[in-house]
């Protein structure tokens, strides 16, 4: 049956895109795959209609293929999002919400996006970022014909240039680097949230990371007995935003202005918004209180230079691919891992279920598609996983979240490919435990249910948003639509309910008294929201030297508070995975 469903699909490649079929007399030449990674990018792009950013090489490719207008992150953070990209599963299926989590101790036989189109007879190798490592989590062998390659310099990796903006101790990023270990490294101090400094492209690591990535090109390229899967992730825009002088000055300051709408919906839950803790860890952000217009024109400066200075790297890859005569024979997927709040609702990063978080690029190159194509039909990460699986005329697996949209590439503008899409974040507001926000989104609407894992219907919290009337989110209209409400909870319920949070078993203490951590955090919890702010968790520490390492640690998921389960855990690492190696 397998050997059947081949056939169809690759019959159904020759007639819709113009491919060789698998089977037939002549020998099949399938399609190479050359998946592009880019942490926290938001469409702030110009083939997304923003008049500002230089984005030439992102405009190009899509150009060349076709752009989703309305595309979808799973989960509004690191890992999760890849999880969902790499295994085509949502968080809530997994049960993982965190960045330290390795998805193989939910589900160890899973078989990821690369690993089978390795199994497919493809040589699959990854570059830079594409899952989550660091906090605990792990990269995953099984995955890759050619093991991970990272960016190595000589002491800077992904950090910074000029000392000045360097944290007192070493960076993360060099401690990494350094093959020191995450759970020291997770303990260092950070330096400048920005850094525009006159060095070589290369200087950073999504230069390294476009040099390998062209080398790479030219091995496959003498070397084409096998059809390649070449992941490449790039770093920026993430934070610090980094990036050559050049970058910067492409833009003048004044012309960035403040969000204009600077505080949450009215009526959303006081938990929905995100305290943006990442950004406040670094050494010239305030720990507490609103960013002044001069600081918000200086960050949203400095992501647009990132955002450029990656658009120039990826716009090294591609010519490279065309130069080499492979582009025409290659799929070529654009993905965000999630979006990014820029000084929205008050907002900075991610860590929420609003638009401007969960929003992503999504551009789509198929030899044979239709050059620059847009769609609005609705999608998400996990669908990539079917959709490439389709695309290179391979059976897709069973038992995937996602859909495939491969149909979208044959009709942009009038392909459905599904009703809605759907995200979630987890919270964990005071006397209400460790909730899930799911979210459906539609064309029109979002709803979000607030709600624990598997408690009754009528215990959830719910927020709504019309973005047919309210683009911006001001307002939340759950008490005011009933009947969409209604609707949007029916397409929840259809979905499997979300799984919780999965717990890696704690080592039992030795000998010594047992502190009551539940207490303690109900102590320090000084105004009863369920989380510690930096301020309530340094509070009379007895150590203040070294107490704010520990907040560094404990903080797991990294959005600059601790939830009560992050406090009582204290930060305590995931267990590695057994890999099942196929």
């Amino acid at each position: 049956m397998i050997d059947g469903m081949k056939r169809i699909l690759s019959l159904m490649a020759v007639a819709v895109l113009g491919w060789p079929a698998a089977g037939a007399e002549k020998a099949p030449v399938r399609p190479n795959v050359l998946l592009i990674c880019v942490d926290d990018l938001k469409p702030v792009l110009g083939c997304y209609g923003d008049k500002t950013i230089k984005s030439p090489n992102i405009d190009k490719l899509a150009a060349r293929g076709l752009r989703f207008e309305r595309a979808y992150c799973n989960q509004a953070v690191c890992a999760p999002s890849r999880n969902a990209l790499m295994t085509g599963l949502r968080s809530t299926t997994l049960g993982i919400y965190d960045l330290g989590t390795n998805f193989r101790e939910a589900a160890p036989d899973a078989v990821t996006l690369a690993q089978y189109f390795q199994q497919q007879g493809y040589r699959t190798e990854a570059l830079g970022k594409i899952f989550h490592v660091g906090h605990g989590n792990h990269e995953d062998p099984a995955s890759w014909t050619v093991p991970h390659w990272k960016p190595k310099t000589s002491g800077l990796g992904g950090g910074y240039a000029l000392k000045e903006n360097r944290p007192p101790q070493q960076t993360r990023e060099e401690a990494r680097f350094a093959n020191v270990p995450e759970a020291a490294a997770s303990k260092l101090p950070r330096g400048a949230a920005t850094e525009s400094a006159d060095v070589p492209d290369n200087t950073y690591a999504d230069g390294l990371i476009a040099d390998e990535a062209i080398h790479r090109l030219n091995v496959v390229k003498a070397n084409p007995a096998k059809p390649f899967f070449m992941a490449v992730g790039f770093h920026k825009p993430h934070l610090p935003f980094v990036a050559p002088k050049k970058y910067w000055d492409l833009y003048e300051r004044a012309s960035f202005e403040p969000a204009k709408l600077q505080k949450p919906p009215e009526g959303a839950p006081p938990f929905a918004p995100t305290t943006w803790g990442e950004l406040r860890q670094y050494s010239d952000i305030p720990e507490t209180g609103p960013l002044t217009p001069e600081q918000q024109r200086h960050l949203i400066h400095g992501y647009y230079a990132a955002v450029s200075y990656m658009d120039a790297q990826l716009g090294r890859v591609v010519q490279e691919l065309d130069r080499l005569g492979l582009g025409t024979n290659t799929i070529i997927a654009l993905w965000g891992d999630h979006g990014w709040h820029l000084g929205d609702h008050g907002m900075w990063c991610k860590h929420s279920n609003y638009e401007q978080a969960n929003r992503i690029p999504l551009i789509v190159c198929a030899p044979g598609g239709k050059p620059g194509a847009r769609t609005g039909a609705l999608a998400e990460t996990v669908d990539l996983y079917p959709t490439l699986c389709e695309l290179a005329g391979l059976p897709i697996p069973q038992g995937l979240d996602g859909a495939s949209f491969a149909a979208a590439l044959r009709n942009p503008l009038t392909a459905k490919t599904k009703e809605a899409v759907f995200h979630a974040y987890p919270r964990s507001p005071r006397l209400q435990g460790e909730l899930v926000g799911r979210a459906v989104r539609t064309e029109r609407y979002r709803l979000v249910e607030w709600k624990k894992p598997g408690a009754p219907a009528d215990t959830a919290i719910l927020e709504l948003y019309d973005y047919q009337t309210d683009a911006e989110e001001t307002r939340n209209l759950a008490a005011d639509k009933p009947g969409v409400v209604s609707h949007l909870r029916g397409l929840l319920a259809a979905q499997p309910e979300a799984k919780p949070q999965i717990r890696a078993k704690a080592a039992t203490p030795a000998s010594g008294p047992k502190t009551d951590r539940a207490a303690l955090f109900a102590a320090r919890d000084r105004d009863g929201d369920g989380r510690l702010t930096r301020e309530e968790f340094l509070a009379n520490q007895p150590d203040p030297a070294q107490a704010p390492k520990r907040f560094e640690a404990f903080d797991t998921d990294k959005d600059g508070v601790l939830s009560r389960e992050e406090f009582i855990n204290m930060g305590a690492p995931s267990k590695p995975s057994r890999l099942i190696l196929r």
